[in-house]
C-alpha cells in the first residue's frame, strides 16, 4: 500500500478495491463540477456496482475493445456518462479507428475527463458510440439502452446457433446493462423486456438502480408500482442487493445470473443516489447537477480524498485494473483468437462470414438471384417486389435478419425459402425471420442492437407507424448503423382506412433526419435497385418506403434503366433533343402520373422531362454537374408531385414551380375518389405543366 499513500493524504488501511471505487466516484464528481453540468449522483452510488462487475466478471478486453466475442456493456442511464468514461480511463481501454484498427493510444485520456462536455472531449454529455471506443451505443434518451440490449443479445444467440460448432465456442457473450427509474418507466423499455422475456434470452442482465429519484424529485411523485413483480411476470428472473455496496452481495446476484439458462435476469440493487455528498444524498439535485464545491469537498472527506485535489488518480489503481479486467479478459481474448485461426482451418467458410461480419463486408454472390421484372401495366407493389428481393438475397447473405411489427406479410419481408425458419426461443435461435409483435419502438432499438453486434438487420412496418419507432431510428443516424426500415402502405393510396392510416408528414420527417437514405421506388425493378444501393452501406441506415397497391412495371426499352436508382434521381424520359420545357419530377407511385403526363405532352409537341427521385439524400450526394444535368437550372418550369407533405419540394421546382402533394391529412374513401380528390390524376399533373410552360414563357 506504499504506493497508494504516496498519492496524497488517503486513509490508511483502505483496500485497493475501495480506492479504485473511490478514484470513478472523484473523477466523476470533478468532471461535473468543472463542466458545471452533468449528473454526479448514479457515477457516485453506483460505482461499486459497476466496479465489481468490470473487474470481476465483464468479459472485456481494454487491448481490443472490438474483440467480437467480447461482454457487452451498455449504460441505459446515458446520464450518468462519466461512470463509464472513468472505467474506460482507468482500464486503459485503446481507440479503435474507422477501418476497425486498434491503435496504441487511450480512447478516453484524462485531458477528455478534464474537459468532459466540451467541444472536441470524447466524454460527451451522453455516452457516443462511434466517437469514443468502448461505448457500445450511444444513450441518452431513457429506455433506448435496454431495448438496444435485447439486440445485441438476439444477436449472440443467432451467432452462437449459427458459428459454434462441436469443440469450438466461438460465441457466448453477456450483456449486462445499468439501468435506473427514468428507464423503467419508458415504454420502449417495456416492449423490449417483454420480448426478452418471451425470447427467454439468458446470455442478458439489467442491472436496475433502483434509488427512487428523478429530476422532478422522489419517484412516488409518479412511479409506485413493484418493478420485480412486472418484470417476473414478463418471464425475467428477478434478482435483489440490498445495498449497493456490499460487492459479496452484487457477485453473488452476478453469479446467479450468470448460472441462468432459461431466462434474462433483473438485478435490482438498492442504493442511495449520490452517496458519499452528505446533503444531498437521495435527492433530486444529486441527480441532475454539479454538486458544488462545498459539496464536493464533503464527499471527498467522506471518501477519505484530499479536498482539494483534482482529478486524483493514486498510484496502484491503474495497475490494480490492469491485473484484474485486463489480464483475466486478455487471456480469454487471446484464447478466441486462437480458437479462431483453428475453426479457420476446419471451418473456412464460417470463418471468412466471422471476419466479414466485423468489417460490415458483403459476402460473395450475395446478389447472385436478384430479380428482374418485365415490363407489366397491371404491375407489381414495390412491397411485394422487396420481399422478392429478401427472398433472393438472403440464402447468400447468412447474417441478413429482420422480421416486423406483427406485419410480416404485410409488409413483404416475411422470408419462405426453405431453411429461413423462425428465431424463436424453442428453436434454439437459429431462425431468420424475427417476430417483434406489436412493439414498433423496441423493434427499430433492438435493430440497432442487431447492428451495433454486425448482425445486418431490417425491420418492417407501415410508414405512418414510422412516427412510432422515430427516437429509435434517429439513434440509427447518429450511431451511423447500417439498419435497414422498410416502410409499406407509403401514401393515402390505403384509401378507406382514413386519415389516421394514411401517411403525410412522415417521408419529409424522415428525409429531414441527418444521415439516413429514404429511397421511395416507383416500380419493382427501381426497388431491386433500391436494395441494391441498401445493401452496400457500411455506416448510413436507410428507409425503403413502398406501395401497398400494384405500380405498372416500366418498359425500361423505352424509358431509362433503373440503375439510375444509385444516383437518386435519374431522367427517367426526355425530350427528344434533351432540351424540355419542363420538368416533371416524381418519386414512388406518382412517377407513373408524370410518364401519363409526358406522352400526352409528346402528342401536342411539347418537350417534356421525367425525372423519377427515388432518394433526396443520394441525389444530393452527387456532384454539382451530375444535379444540374438532371434538372438544368435553366429550365424554371417544374411540376413535382409526391402523394405527401409538400414540404420541401421548394428545393427542386422553385419558388414559381408547381408541388402536387398533401396540404392537409387525407380522408376515408376508395382510392380512386382519393387520388381524385387531392390532384393525384395524370390530368392534373398535364394541367400543372401547361401552367409552368405558360409561366415561364411570361417570365
Amino acid at each position: 500500500m506504499n504506493d497508494v499513500m504516496n498519492a496524497g493524504s488517503l486513509r490508511e488501511g483502505v483496500s485497493l478495491d475501495q480506492l479504485c471505487i473511490d478514484t470513478i466516484r472523484t473523477l466523476s464528481i470533478d468532471a461535473v463540477q468543472k463542466a458545471k453540468s452533468g449528473h454526479p449522483g448514479m457515477p457516485m452510488s453506483m460505482a461499486p456496482v459497476a466496479y465489481t462487475l468490470w473487474q470481476k466478471f465483464l468479459r472485456f478486453d481494454p487491448e481490443d475493445p472490438i474483440w467480437p466475442n467480447r461482454d457487452r456493456f451498455v449504460l441505459s442511464a446515458g446520464h450518468a456518462s462519466m461512470l463509464l468514461y472513468s472505467l474506460l480511463h482507468l482500464t486503459g481501454t485503446k481507440a479503435v479507428d474507422a477501418k476497425y484498427e486498434t491503435l496504441g493510444e487511450l480512447s478516453v485520456k484524462l485531458e477528455d475527463i478534464e474537459r468532459f462536455r466540451q467541444l472536441d472531449s470524447k466524454c460527451t454529455g451522453h455516452p457516443e458510440y462511434h466517437l469514443t471506443s468502448g461505448v457500445e451505443t450511444t444513450t441518452g434518451p431513457l429506455g433506448q439502452g435496454c431495448a438496444t440490449s435485447v439486440g445485441m443479445a438476439m444477436a449472440g444467440a443467432w451467432m452462437a446457433q449459427y458459428f459454434n460448432k462441436p469443440g469450438f465456442t466461438m460465441f457466448d457473450y453477456d450483456v449486462y446493462v445499468l439501468c435506473g427509474d427514468g428507464d423503467m418507466m419508458e415504454g420502449v423499455a417495456s416492449e423490449a423486456a417483454s420480448m426478452a422475456g418471451h425470447l427467454k434470452l439468458a446470455n442478458l442482465c439489467w442491472i436496475y438502480d433502483n434509488n427512487h429519484i428523478t429530476i422532478e424529485g422522489s419517484t412516488d411523485l409518479a412511479f409506485d408500482e413493484d418493478v420485480g413483480k412486472r418484470f417476473a411476470a414478463y418471464g425475467w428472473k428477478v434478482r435483489r442487493v440490498t445495498d449497493a455496496n456490499n460487492a459479496e452481495e452484487v457477485s453473488r446476484a452476478i453469479t446467479a445470473f450468470r448460472r441462468t439458462k432459461d431466462a434474462p435476469t433483473l438485478i435490482i440493487v438498492d442504493s442511495i443516489i449520490g452517496y458519499g455528498a452528505p446533503h444531498k444524498q437521495g435527492t433530486a439535485e444529486a441527480h441532475g447537477e454539479p454538486l458544488g464545491e462545498d459539496e464536493v469537498k464533503a464527499a471527498k472527506r467522506t471518501y477519505g480524498w484530499p479536498e482539494d485535489a483534482q482529478f486524483l488518480i493514486p498510484d496502484g489503481v491503474r495497475k490494480h485494473f490492469a491485473q484484474g479486467i485486463g489480464q483475466r479478459s486478455g487471456k480469454l481474448r487471446k484464447a478466441w483468437e486462437r480458437r479462431l485461426k483453428t475453426y479457420r482451418d476446419q471451418h473456412p467458410e464460417l470463418a471468412d462470414h466471422i471476419e466479414r461480419m466485423q468489417r460490415r463486408e458483403l459476402p460473395d454472390g450475395w446478389d447472385a438471384e436478384l430479380p428482374s421484372f418485365l415490363a407489366d401495366e397491371k404491375g407489381v407493389a414495390t412491397r411485394a417486389a422487396s420481399g422478392k428481393v429478401l427472398n433472393a438475397v438472403s440464402p447468400h447473405y447468412p447474417w441478413l435478419l429482420g422480421g416486423a411489427a406483427d406485419l410480416g406479410a404485410s409488409t413483404g419481408v416475411r422470408l419462405t425459402y426453405q431453411g429461413a425458419g423462425e428465431f424463436e426461443a424453442g428453436t434454439l435461435y437459429g431462425g431468420r425471420n424475427l417476430h417483434f409483435g406489436i412493439r414498433e419502438h423496441a423493434m427499430a432499438a433492438i435493430m440497432n442492437g442487431l447492428a451495433l453486434s454486425k448482425v445486418r438487420s431490417y425491420g418492417a412496418t407501415y410508414l405512418i407507424f414510422s412516427d412510432y419507432l422515430k427516437p429509435a431510428l434517429r439513434l440509427s443516424a447518429i450511431m451511423e448503423v447500417p439498419a435497414v426500415y422498410v416502410f409499406s402502405h407509403d401514401s393515402i393510396g390505403v384509401g378507406e382506412d382514413g386519415p389516421t392510416h394514411q401517411p403525410v408528414e412522415q417521408l419529409i420527417a424522415l428525409r429531414a433526419i441527418p444521415g439516413m437514405i429514404t429511397l421511395r421506388p416507383a416500380d419493382a425493378n427501381e426497388t431491386v435497385e433500391a436494395w441494391r444501393v441498401v445493401m452496400a452501406l457500411k455506416h448510413q441506415p436507410a428507409c425503403l418506403v413502398l406501395s401497398r397497391g400494384a405500380l405498372p412495371v416500366f418498359d425500361r426499352s423505352r424509358y431509362a434503366s433503373a440503375a439510375g436508382v444509385a444516383h437518386g434521381a435519374y431522367v427517367m424520359a426526355d425530350a427528344e433533343d434533351g432540351r424540355p420545357e419542363v420538368l416533371l419530377i416524381g418519386t414512388g407511385s406518382e412517377v407513373k402520373l408524370c410518364i401519363d403526363a409526358y406522352e400526352d405532352l409528346k402528342k401536342e409537341g411539347v418537350k417534356a422531362r421525367v425525372v423519377s427521385m427515388p432518394s433526396w439524400e443520394l441525389f444530393e450526394h452527387q456532384d454539382q454537374a451530375y444535379r444540374d444535368q438532371v434538372l438544368p437550372p435553366a429550365v424554371t418550369a417544374r411540376v413535382s408531385v409526391e402523394a405527401g407533405s409538400v414540404l420541401g419540394w421548394d428545393h427542386y421546382v422553385g419558388e414559381r414551380g408547381t408541388k402536387i402533394g398533401m396540404h392537409t391529412f387525407g380522408s376515408s374513401a376508395p382510392l380512386k375518389d382519393l387520388m381524385k380528390r387531392f390532384g393525384f390524376t395524370p390530368e392534373a399533373v398535364l394541367q400543372a405543366a401547361r401552367d409552368q410552360i405558360a409561366a415561364a414563357g411570361r417570365s
